[in-house]
């Protein structure tokens, strides 16, 4: 490496494509703004903007490890770095108001750097408060759901969630977050009958998965109050009303949410300006509740928000008040966690990459199967039988309901969308194959059986992005596509009507959140990838209820599963050290 110095600018990482056009343009405007060239400012406004496009909330100038792959120089010292940002007129220290913030060592954008003071602060007050006049009578409960039938760990909850203005549930499939969360809810009812709760997610799907779970106990259950859980959940877009042509919403600090509680599922998928925004909307008085699995893969966008409170909140030196806001689930009630899926999720979530390999090589866990890429010559010859056994029972269905529950018994999971082995050369070659095979008609769009996803909310016909629906003829003789809502009954609309949308044998692990299947089929590329984590390996893992297939070579699977994501913020550091 050599130097840093006026010959080596910018322009080099922008030339060789480390640089986007953003990160560029922005680092451009800086320097017109400061009214400088300093290498240093031009350097660090690119790494910032580039950061934040990695899904990093800060650029830490500490850290450099996440750019030095890329970078032909040495990055400046520390201090010096730091008295050269501050000398210029568009970098700020915390509650200054410029465009770069730098807050001890971190460098933010000046909007993620408010974002994450909101959160924090939000945060912060709630755990100053405790909530008065809470009854410890348990009898009625006792009575609604026998606590005997309860973990430990889900007792904690419940009481955690009703003495707490602030309350984190995270645990992985299977370990009973949403059941404790509809115990938390009868639970508060039975304190106050009138309590208003929502239910939010940040998808469409897991709101509507959310909201089936939930009635579902609602009619399991005679006692009256039940019938006071609500029936509807809704997307954290639609709760907090989105204005159009804005990244502002209806409801905010001074315009908050009409609810006494608020359960959000899913947060591991809430990224960092959202989670701030929703934290802002919901009232100090009100009971906030996070569920989520931690280990689960981050948001698409900055933040790993979840994960980084919860960190916070298990750190031994933490403040007690969060240490006792959060609550680990950690028994399975789905997988054992020494046999098959529940053993290979397991040690995938703990880094131990040959351990991970025997697991999925052993006859004695014949829940998980590995197929070396390197040993199939032939991709069409290697994938033929299993899949026209993963599709061929509900291509034969007529009936709605039952052709979208043969669908999801099967999925083949890509780790990405482009490539080879991404989503979108799998769902042609599937189609092919299922064309050759005469499964399907040869040539039409629209043909009986085809699966489309949504990729675009349409609030006005109540489908959401990542909602799955199969086309199927009607009793009309008319092709319609076919959906499962939340209420159990089947909605159907002609193609012609649908918003944006794509065909889905196949989908990306990212979409796969917040679902389940029978049997998951695994695709890894060839080659290895930032994208590749253990975070991702374990989230398809854990879609399968009965059976994984995992198909790639073994330096890629060890690539991903000892590759952690890092995502730089200061929410953890902020949070351990709240007085």
């Amino acid at each position: 490496m050599k130097d840093i110095s006026a010959h080596t600018t910018i322009h080099e990482l922008y030339q060789h494509g480390v640089l986007s056009d953003l990160d560029f343009h922005f680092a451009q405007f800086m320097g017109k703004l400061s009214s400088s060239q300093d290498t240093s400012l031009l350097l660090a406004a690119a790494l910032t903007s580039y950061a934040n496009a990695q899904g990093h909330i800060c650029f830490d100038l500490t850290q450099p490890q996440i750019f030095e792959q890329h970078l032909p120089f040495q990055l400046p010292n520390l201090q010096a770095w730091q008295n050269a940002l501050l000398h210029s007129n568009v970098v700020g220290k915390p509650h200054e108001f410029k465009p770069l913030i730098l807050d001890q060592q971190r460098l933010y954008l000046h909007r993620y750097w408010q974002y994450q003071q909101q959160l924090i602060l939000s945060i912060t007050n709630r755990l100053q408060k405790s909530v008065s006049n809470v009854s410890t009578e348990n009898n009625d409960f006792e009575q609604l759901i026998s606590t005997k039938t309860l973990h430990q760990d889900q007792k904690s909850a419940i009481e955690i969630a009703i003495s707490h203005y602030f309350c984190i549930i995270s645990g992985g499939p299977g370990t009973g977050k949403t059941s404790t969360v509809v115990n938390i809810l009868l639970r508060l009812l039975l304190l106050q009958p009138q309590l208003r709760i929502v239910l939010t997610a940040p998808t469409g799907k897991a709101a509507t998965r959310l909201q089936e779970t939930i009635n579902t106990v609602r009619q399991s259950l005679s006692h009256p109050i039940a019938k006071q859980l609500p029936q509807q959940a809704m997307t954290i877009h639609r709760l907090l009303g989105v204005l159009p042509n804005s990244p502002y919403f209806k409801h905010n600090a001074d315009n908050p949410l009409p609810y006494d509680v608020v359960v959000v599922d899913e947060a591991s998928m809430i990224d960092l300006p959202l989670m701030a925004k929703l934290a802002q909307a919901i009232p100090l008085t009100s009971r906030w509740i996070l569920l989520g699995d931690k280990d689960q893969l981050a948001s698409v966008e900055a933040g790993t928000v979840l994960g980084d409170i919860c960190d916070a909140g298990l750190n031994d030196q933490a403040h007690s008040k969060l240490q006792n806001s959060l609550v680990l689930l950690q028994k399975s009630y789905r997988f054992n966690q020494y046999q098959g899926i529940g053993a290979l999720a397991e040690t995938v979530k703990q880094g131990q990459s040959q351990k991970a390999l025997h697991i999925l090589k052993s006859a004695n866990y014949p829940e998980v199967d590995w197929y070396d890429l390197n040993d199939c010559q032939d991709f069409t010859s290697c994938m033929t039988e299993k899949i026209l056994a993963g599709f061929i029972n509900y291509l034969k269905e007529r009936n709605p309901k039952t052709a979208l529950a043969k669908f999801n018994q099967f999925r083949i999971l890509c780790a990405l969308r482009h490539g080879r082995y991404g989503v979108l050369s799998i769902n042609r070659f599937i189609e092919y194959l299922l064309r050759q095979y005469e499964l399907i008609p040869a040539q039409y769009k629209w043909y009986h059986g085809k699966p489309i996803m949504i990729t675009q909310n349409d609030y006005t016909l109540n489908l959401f992005n990542g909602d799955v629906g199969i086309t199927l003829w009607n009793d009309q003789g008319e092709l319609q596509v076919f959906f499962p809502m939340a209420d159990g009954e089947i909605r159907s609309f002609l193609p012609t009507r649908l918003p944006a949308h794509e065909m889905v044998y196949a989908m990306t692990i990212h979409k796969s959140q917040g679902s389940e299947f029978d049997k998951v089929f695994m695709l890894l590329p060839q080659q290895t990838s930032p994208i590749l984590t253990r975070e991702l390996i374990y989230t398809g893992i854990t879609r399968a209820k009965s059976m994984v297939s995992i198909w790639g070579t073994e330096k890629v699977l060890k690539h991903a599963v000892r590759q952690k994501v890092e995502r730089y913020s200061g929410i953890q550091h902020l949070l351990e050290n709240i007085s």
